[in-house]
């Protein structure tokens, strides 16, 4: 039996707009193109998994069940036009915790692998953050830069270069169907 081949996605910024800190599911949005990046993607075989630092728990400005929510409120989207998430995976430690799932670590990625069989080689790190594209470096996934969100800044602060930088999750999701 082959492995899957999966999608990691940075949540803020890359699946939905980017709020800083957020914490409701009232100001939880998916961005326009959203669903039919996630079609494409669908349809050339890639199962989806989401991968967030969520430090705003450490720091107190709201709890996992707000998280919790805002994953929930994503997946029924989702979920009502045919496409589904695997798993969400969030690190809710402080960026200085020393934690092996804080990004650029790979606890998101690997507690992804202990339910299903993935192909990291054949799979890809989507973020709009230097910390998204080194966890996809540092699991052995190829990976893409969006635009979006923290995007257009962090591109300056690459030290390597993804795979591809997109305008967004749209474009990125155009170029791994086609290469």
């Amino acid at each position: 039996m082959s492995k899957e081949k999966a999608i990691f996605l940075d949540r803020d910024g890359t699946l939905i707009e980017e709020v800083n800190f957020l914490s409701t599911v009232e100001e939880t949005k998916l961005f326009s193109y959203t669903v039919d990046a996630l079609k494409l993607l669908k349809d050339a075989g890639y199962l989806f998994f989401v991968a967030t630092n969520q430090s705003g728990i450490a720091r107190g400005y709201f709890d996992a069940n707000a998280v919790n929510a805002i994953h929930a409120k994503i997946l029924n989207e989702l979920n009502a036009v045919g496409l589904n998430i695997e798993s969400f995976h969030f690190c809710p430690h402080f960026p200085d915790e020393g934690c092996k799932c804080r990004k650029p670590n790979t606890g998101m990625i690997e507690q992804a692998c202990e339910n299903v069989d993935l192909d990291l080689e054949r799979s890809w790190m989507i973020g709009d953050k230097k910390l998204d594209i080194e966890m996809g470096f540092n699991a052995g996934t190829r990976t893409a830069l969006v635009k979006t969100g923290y995007g257009e800044n962090h591109q300056k602060e690459l030290d390597r270069q993804p795979d591809v930088i997109a305008k967004n999750l749209f474009e990125a999701a155009k170029f791994i169907v086609e290469n």
